[in-house]
């Protein structure tokens, strides 16, 4: 008996009704119900009302707060946005009613997970964020977290691969950057973003592979991969898709099936904005993450929007004033030869400083001779993506506010592509995908005239003094127009020796208290990455590339804020009451 905890008498709990005693560090409920005796937790699992406040009647416990409904016997709730109820075992002995502070539905990672799939199939945002939150604090893995949103958003949305899904890849890369809190809002956003695109959207099924031979063999994989070519440079996305499953059946590497797929959507230029290959690269990343089993849907996902992508050779700008196509394609001509016989050369010396500026510059075609001449010089394909990418970053660190507030979008669109190239010439380097990094270059020039006027790079000052505490950039980015503001207080911070990791830390929270938009999340990610890329190295060039990416980073997060958040609110609401705070009272 020294266990259970003491109720009271049957006949003085008939009279009253309801009564709550404790349980340790929490409350439970204790009810008579029609000559049965019931005890549940008393804090409401929707948002935390006391529900011995509540009503019952017949069997139906109901909270008075939001109306969520319980079945006083089995916890269960009859509302889906609501969770079940925590009930406790009763004992009747001579009159007295004792109460087992254990409750029968145990709350475990499996419910946790089922309950997280639920609420991306209802889009139920809190309940998302309560099982997230439940989830990490049970130490859950985070990529198995971000593996349910995966699965979920890659089968339940018909048109496939989207913003949804590569914010919760974005999110799930930089989980390292983040503390605690903040890795569960990053998740929270990615997996709320997920069900939201996905709501409503119906679900994909599968084509199937060809039927598969013991006659095939690693040839076939050449023609395999002409057919999805062909599949994608006629906009089948049927085709490619069986095509693709083909060679998944056939087990064919993830680096030939990355080779295969970049190398059809490379075909063309700067394809979708940029964003189809960002995309691409985002759902290779991902499989690194939660296990490359997952190939048929998620690769697969990728093709329903390559039916209607934008191809920027058919553009007036790509062709006039200044032609950029015939140039282009003859220096594709060339790659196969040189990337052939850049291995076998001594590499030479290439002042990279000059290249980064030619490629910002607005002579196009000397860009184009500069980077095949650097690739010559045994350059590597993913190190120049790496330049063409802080180019692009130049670009938005110098972006001025004059201009029409969508721009940004522009400049953030070549960044995002050129990030995506890099980190996808990384994994793999072919002459059609090192076509990419010239379309990456080309759209570095034709964002030039969003420079004019250029943004002045802030110079810091009072470097002796102490760096600032973090929360002042948190402050300032709580009103519009701080964009210049916020980007003069990175360059003092950073002057004066400030934690780079609180930096990135601060920055993330900053994103991830908005209700930000698609791109913001892109930029946090692509930036964070970049610079981690510098970090390895101890030059001129590294140490500005580093102080670039932050600036644009922290003026495009200024640019786009202060939001209603929404988001950030419903994440809160989950995280204390999962630490047992009253909701319902002032603070």
């Amino acid at each position: 008996m020294s266990e259970l905890i003491y109720a009271g008498s049957l006949k003085k709990l008939e009279d009253v009704g309801a009564k709550v005693i404790k349980g340790g560090s929490h409350a439970i409920a204790v009810f008579v119900h029609e000559k049965q005796v019931y005890a549940v937790d008393n804090r409401c699992p929707h948002m935390g009302f006391p529900l011995h406040t509540g009503s019952l009647c017949d069997g139906i416990l109901t909270c008075h707060w939001h109306h969520a409904r319980f079945d006083i016997k089995s916890g269960g709730t009859l509302d889906p946005w609501a969770d079940d109820i925590p009930t406790y075992p009763v004992h009747i002995k001579e009159d007295k009613v004792w109460v087992h502070p254990v409750p029968y539905n145990k709350v475990t990672i499996e419910k946790l997970r089922k309950r997280l799939r639920e609420g991306l199939e209802q889009n139920l945002s809190l309940v998302i964020a309560k099982s997230v939150v439940g989830l990490m604090e049970a130490g859950f893995p985070a990529n198995e977290i971000a593996k349910v949103g995966i699965d979920f958003g890659t089968i339940h949305h018909q048109s496939g691969w989207g913003s949804g899904l590569t914010i919760l890849t974005a999110m799930t890369n930089v989980l390292t950057k983040l503390d605690k809190t903040g890795q569960i809002l990053a998740l929270f956003q990615g997996l709320v973003h997920v069900a939201r695109e996905s709501s409503g959207m119906g679900s994909r099924f599968l084509l199937g592979s060809l039927p598969v031979t013991d006659e095939m063999n690693t040839q076939s994989f050449e023609q395999l991969s002409e057919w999805y070519r062909h599949c994608v440079e006629v906009r089948d996305p049927q085709g490619a898709e069986r095509v693709l499953l083909t060679t998944i059946e056939l087990d064919f590497t993830n680096e030939q099936i990355a080779d295969m797929m970049m190398t059809a959507i490379t075909d063309h230029f700067y394809v979708n904005t940029g964003h189809t290959l960002d995309f691409h690269n985002k759902a290779f990343e991902i499989l690194e993450q939660i296990g490359f089993e997952h190939r048929p849907y998620v690769l697969s996902s990728l093709l329903p929007g390559l039916g209607h992508v934008s191809r920027s050779e058919e553009s007036h700008s790509w062709q006039s004033p200044v032609d950029l196509v015939k140039p282009l394609i003859e220096a594709f001509k060339k790659l196969p030869d040189i990337l052939a016989n850049a291995s076998s050369i001594e590499e030479t010396e290439v002042d990279e400083a000059p290249l980064v500026e030619q490629i910002l510059s607005d002579d196009a075609l000397k860009t184009v001779n500069m980077m095949l001449d650097a690739l010559k010089n045994g350059v590597s394909p993913a190190r120049l993506a790496q330049l063409v990418a802080l180019a692009a970053a130049e670009r938005i660190s110098r972006f001025h506010v004059q201009n029409d507030f969508r721009d940004w979008i522009t400049v953030l669109h070549t960044f995002t592509h050129a990030h995506a190239l890099h980190e996808s010439l990384r994994r793999s380097t072919t002459p059609e995908l090192t076509r990419a990094v010239f379309h990456g270059a080309m759209s570095v020039y034709q964002d030039r005239f969003l420079n004019l006027p250029s943004a002045r790079r802030p110079e810091p000052k009072d470097v002796e003094a102490e760096p600032q505490n973090p929360s002042e950039l948190l402050e300032m980015m709580n009103k519009q127009q701080q964009v210049a503001e916020s980007a003069r207080w990175v360059v003092n911070y950073l002057a004066r020796g400030g934690n780079i990791s609180e930096l990135f830390n601060t920055l993330g929270h900053a994103l991830l208290r908005e209700d930000a938009e698609f791109h913001s999340f892109q930029m946090f990610e692509a930036a964070m990455v970049e610079h981690e890329h510098w970090e390895i190295e101890d030059s001129e060039l590294a140490s500005h590339a580093q102080e670039t990416l932050i600036i644009a980073v922290t003026r495009y997060l200024a640019g786009h804020a202060p939001t209603s958040r929404e988001m950030p609110h419903i994440a809160r609401i989950a995280m204390r009451l999962h630490r047992g705070e009253k909701l319902f009272e002032d603070e």
